[in-house]
């Protein structure tokens, strides 16, 4: 595997890339918030083999399933680690879940340990838990991490709880979201996210001179894939309880950031304030942004270089695989604002057509995958087998195409391609010319049951701020001067004040679009 020249890559397990780290530099920063606390990755480590003692005095060992449930602190990280460090197995759940989806999860793991943040923002997470667990044969125990996060000498624990050396055992289970049937368990390997972690390093290119930003859930995917990326490269990162941007922005430009991002949304919100004081940088030592979760539109792109004055290093990545493709500061601003970047360091790609023979050269098909950060398969087997082909390539349900350059173009997911009178449409090219007008803010392009056509077009936009709506009328001219075949020129516009989004990465929801419109009265 290659990777950053003093890459920590080739760790066995996440808490041995945490003795390397401390082992490499022990006084070097790793974590830091905005009120100012900091941790050296060797007070970080001794802080999770603390806890790690602390936890397995309450009972905690190899194979232990917990539920954990934690807004970011750096206890969230620290408590994480040290389950890592005894070879628990980890079930995280993002801090906005709620009744439903914590009690899934509960069941779902026979979860032994529940780890919450006690009463936070309002709201009792330990009562919740307790209410979802009363009529278990075995109920979990309780832990409120923020007020009691386990705290023992660590003498002896190698003796009674050995540190894990195996890093192909299943030990995270991370539930998808679930949005028209149950959530499916996704089961991940420390090296499954070790080797996505490098694979983000060895893009970005970072180094022990850059500072980055952790605003996203730290209980999502992303979260050990890109702490594993600070413990690879040796840089830290600012840690957000909770992202406002005005708020944010002054502490990212003290601690003297040079990479932040999240997604496009993300990207959104940080133009947003730099044109509040548009001749005066708001973080002045940024160098990029880098995020993913959702397609970047080129005209997006155009704006961070031209107001930042840096570069988006735009990548790709699931739940099932972490760290797909990803933009490099190395690249060329075409290659930036156009693809997402090539296949991370160790992964494998093909593109698949509807027969399921390799596509030819620059033509559109299902992205799959095959590579050491490609998770263990789901919980349950049947999705499992579902999910990969005979030759044991994962089926991404994305479609695209690689260039000539090797650089991935994404058009579109399997189930959004929009069929109309048989010709099939990709949203993300009519996104793209929309999001560049003055009177669009954001847009998102979805089909809709249609007798006539089978399916129709329609583009919901996000008004742009100080804007009047977007008409019908100037959203035929746009896309008609792009030269658009007329057939992909939507229908149907819808101009909203909020298009809905996740909780995590702000990512558009367009199945609630779908669901909205769909019962909307239409000539």
């Amino acid at each position: 595997m290659t990777g950053p020249a003093d890459s920590l890559a080739d760790a066995t397990t996440l808490w041995d890339l945490v003795e390397r780290r401390a082992a490499a530099t022990p006084d070097a920063p790793l974590l830091i918030d905005s009120n100012g606390r900091r941790l050296t990755c060797k007070e970080f480590r001794d802080a999770a083999e603390r806890a790690a003692a602390g936890f397995a005095a309450r009972g905690v060992e190899a194979g232990t399933r917990v539920t954990w449930e934690l807004p970011n602190r750096f206890e969230t990280i620290i408590a994480s680690f040290a389950l890592a460090r005894l070879g628990a197995i980890q079930n995280p759940i993002l801090h906005f879940y709620r009744h439903k989806e914590v009690g899934f999860a509960l069941k779902a793991t026979e979860a032994e340990f529940a780890l919450v943040p006690g009463e936070w923002n309002g709201f009792d997470f330990a009562a919740m838990v307790a209410e979802l667990t009363a009529d278990a044969a075995n109920p979990p125990q309780i832990i409120d991490v923020f007020a009691d996060l386990p705290d023992a000498d660590p003498a002896g624990l190698d003796e009674s709880h050995p540190a894990p050396t195996s890093g192909d055992e299943v030990r995270w289970v991370y539930f998808t979201s679930g949005t028209t049937s149950d959530p499916k368990g996704v089961r991940h390997t420390d090296r499954t996210l070790i080797t996505g972690a490098n694979g983000l390093a060895v893009a970005l290119d970072m180094s022990p001179d850059d500072v980055g930003s952790i605003a996203f859930p730290f209980s999502h995917i992303a979260g050990p894939d890109y702490f594993g990326t600070m413990l690879i490269a040796g840089f830290p990162a600012v840690l957000f309880e909770a992202f406002v941007p005005a708020d944010a922005i002054p502490v990212l430009a003290a601690e003297g950031v040079t990479m932040v991002g999240g997604g496009p949304a993300f990207y959104s919100m940080y133009l947003a304030e730099q044109r509040k004081t548009p001749d005066t940088p708001i973080i002045p030592t940024l160098r990029k942004m880098s995020g993913g979760g959702a397609p970047m539109a080129p005209e997006q792109y155009e704006e961070v270089k031209r107001e930042f004055g840096v570069k988006v290093c735009h990548g790709y990545g699931m739940t099932e695989c972490p760290m797909i493709c990803e933009g490099s500061p190395h690249d060329t601003d075409e290659q930036l604002a156009n693809t997402i970047g090539k296949p991370v360091v160790g992964l494998q790609m093909r593109i698949v057509d509807e027969d399921g023979n390799e596509a030819a050269a620059g033509d559109d098909g299902e992205v799959r995958l095959k590579g050491p950060m490609v998770f263990q398969g789901y919980t349950d087997p049947d999705a499992t087998a579902a999910a990969f082909d005979d030759d044991g390539w994962f089926r991404t349900g994305d479609l695209g195409h690689i260039r000539p350059d090797g650089h991935v173009v994404l058009t579109g997911r399997l189930k959004d391609v929009i069929i109309r009178k048989g010709e099939n449409i990709s949203a993300k090219e009519i996104e793209d010319v929309l999001y560049a007008h003055p009177k669009v803010g954001d847009v998102a392009v979805i089909g809709l049951p249609d007798k006539e056509r089978g399916e129709r077009v329609c583009a919901v936009v996000e008004k742009a701020e100080g804007q009047d709506d977007l008409t019908f009328a100037e959203m035929v001219d746009a896309l008609e001067a792009a030269q658009l075949m007329r057939q992909k020129i939507p229908e149907q516009l819808e101009v909203v004040d909020r298009l809905p989004r996740n909780e995590t990465l702000h990512k558009v929801l367009k199945f609630k679009l779908r669901e909205q419109y769909a019962e909307k009265p239409w000539p």
